[in-house]
């Protein structure tokens, strides 16, 4: 028999709390697990939370490293304003002819991790040539761990990462296998990425920030990309700046689409953690493949 899957109403809505602040680096693993001990009444009781509460990586895994689809490669691009090279994961799909759509995946704070690379092949089977770069790849790459992860990424240099993903976006248009047209999809930390990325380089075709903090509202006159952006309904640390946001957009008469996933929590596209909502995170990549077709192709 088949163990049901957790999901967030399994968990007290304080526990995913102390789960996100510990997520985003302003919990230690120890703060989590003294803090979930109150709720969850013993500190082994505590431990096992966070351990179904952590991302299972192989069991949530859709595409395959070895599908037959696809084509799949590690690759890199000069960033000399970065990190001097910004290196990451291709795939593209096998049958596909001439020159692709191209698609830069961001990943959440703990670098290029299994489900980012899974994240990629998804898109690739989409019919898209995508790269998710690794901001870990300059002190080692990401290293097999989320908790050495997360530890790692404090220490980057954080203007030379966001250097780091222009020169990516900069060498898919110019990238022999793409078709010159570049967006950019991001979750967490990606999707503050992505809509840094609007503002500051003019030639993106399309931004689909998920659950991403904003950019400040005197940069978002310079976005010229269309943006769809996807946020959680119970998300009060990211959503506390749209409105704010909107109305910057607004004003600038910038082209988005805002789409809010009510009862959801942040994350819930990932996967690989019981905060993933199979129904919302469903519709939210329809639409993210259909915007980047409809402004990619």
């Amino acid at each position: 028999m088949t163990t049901p899957r957790l999901t967030s109403h399994d968990f007290q809505p304080e526990v995913l709390q102390l789960f996100d602040q510990y997520v985003h680096g302003d919990l230690s693993r120890r703060g989590f697990l003294d803090q979930a001990s109150r709720y969850a009444g013993s500190a082994a009781a505590a431990t096992a939370l966070l351990a179904s509460l952590s991302p299972q990586f192989a069991q949530a895994q859709q595409v395959k490293a070895d599908d037959a689809r696809l084509l799949t490669r590690r690759h890199s691009f000069p960033s000399p304003e970065g990190s001097g090279e910004v290196k990451g994961y291709l795939a593209r799909p096998k049958l596909e002819k001439g020159r692709l759509p191209t698609v830069l995946v961001v990943h959440e704070n703990r670098g290029l991790n299994p489900h980012i690379e899974d994240i990629t092949r998804r898109l690739a089977l989409d019919g898209f040539l995508a790269f998710a770069p690794d901001a870990l790849a300059p002190l080692g790459g990401y290293p097999g761990d989320e908790d050495k992860a997360r530890e790692l990424f404090g220490k980057l240099d954080a203007n030379k990462t966001r250097a780091d993903f222009v020169a990516a976006a900069q060498g898919l248009q110019s990238f022999v296998e793409g078709n010159g047209r570049v967006g950019v999809v991001g979750f967490c930390f990606g999707g503050g990425i992505a809509n840094y990325l609007a503002t500051q380089w003019p030639e993106l075709a399309a931004a689909v920030p998920f659950y991403g903090g904003q950019p400040p509202e005197a940069e978002v006159a310079k976005i010229k990309a269309p943006l769809q952006i996807h946020y959680a309904g119970q998300d009060e640390r990211i959503n506390a700046a749209w409105p704010k946001y909107e109305a910057a957009l607004k004003a600038a008469k910038v082209r988005y689409e805002a789409h809010i996933y009510p009862g959801t929590q942040h994350g819930f596209n990932n996967d690989t953690t019981p905060r993933y909502d199979a129904e919302a995170a469903s519709l939210a990549w329809q639409r993210t493949v259909a915007f980047l077709k409809a402004n990619l192709s």
